[in-house]
């Protein structure tokens, strides 16, 4: 065996080298909502020399708005190097913004923009429904959701684009599909016209359910991660946090639903 031969058995030998891995395959942790993302994610931002890899554009922006929040003195974390199985462990969970628990430290004023859209909606729905024929059940209820979701719809109208932006940052799948993002505000538009036209359709309260408990999925594991962020229920337009009152929001709607479904049979 030639001695150039011999150096490269060396150099390329399995007992002096560590097993190379595709690019592809290797992952960060997103700074702002904890999870793991490959490290060519479309969205990274630079911060004090190192690349920062995001799930969403709207934790990159939320990254971008104030990375001394999120950034650690050692660079971005990598939580695993995936096997050629594709097998790794789940990418441990970090504090994303602060050590308060979101919700709690916060007075009841940062709420205010959604107590009045309820207290709007109760009053309306329950103007419209005077006069209606004894019998007529759930009158109340279908004129307060219709509201309710029509209000919520049009602030997201407003600023379409922002709206995706910060839904993509808890929402399971407008994080991987931005689409849905964009769909979601029609989605509610649609549901809340239904409701105050009286449709009384089992399908009509179905999608209500079905939208309602998946939203409320994101929102309790965005809290459970302790991610603080704004909550997209309102588009840009009103700031509200994220927190165990968006998640009571959307179980409550969830729970509307079904009593109107109940009552309908």
């Amino acid at each position: 065996m030639a001695p150039g031969d011999a150096a490269e058995y060396v150099e390329t030998s399995p007992m002096n080298s560590p097993p190379v891995q595709s690019p592809s395959r290797l992952t960060d942790v997103d700074p702002v909502c904890g999870m793991a993302v490959p490290a060519d994610a479309r969205w990274t931002d630079e911060f004090r020399g190192h690349t920062y890899h995001f799930c969403s554009r709207g934790c990159r922006d939320a990254f971008h708005l104030a990375p001394e929040r999120y950034a650690t003195e050692a660079g971005p974390r990598s939580p695993q190097v995936s096997t050629e199985s594709g097998e790794g462990q789940e990418a441990p969970s970090i504090d994303a913004a602060s050590d308060e628990e979101p919700g709690r430290t916060r007075g009841w004023s940062a709420y205010v923009p959604l107590l009045v859209i309820i207290a709007t909606a109760a009053v309306v729905a329950a103007a419209s429904s005077v006069g209606t024929p004894a019998g007529v059940r759930g009158t109340w209820m279908h004129g307060f959701m219709g509201v309710f979701l029509v209000v919520l719809a049009m602030f997201k109208f407003f600023d379409l684009s922002g709206f995706a932006d910060g839904f993509q940052m808890y929402d399971l799948l407008a994080k991987r599909v931005r689409a849905y993002a964009y769909a979601y505000p029609v989605i509610e538009l649609g549901l809340g016209l239904a409701y105050l036209a009286g449709w009384g359709f089992p399908g009509v309260y179905g999608a209500t359910i079905a939208v309602m408990l998946f939203g409320s999925l994101g929102v309790l594991h965005a809290l459970r991660r302790g991610l603080d962020v704004k909550c997209a229920c309102m588009g840009t337009v009103l700031q509200v946090p994220l927190s165990t009152v968006a998640l009571t929001e959307d179980l409550g709607m969830a729970a509307m639903a079904a009593a109107l479904w109940t009552l309908s049979r």
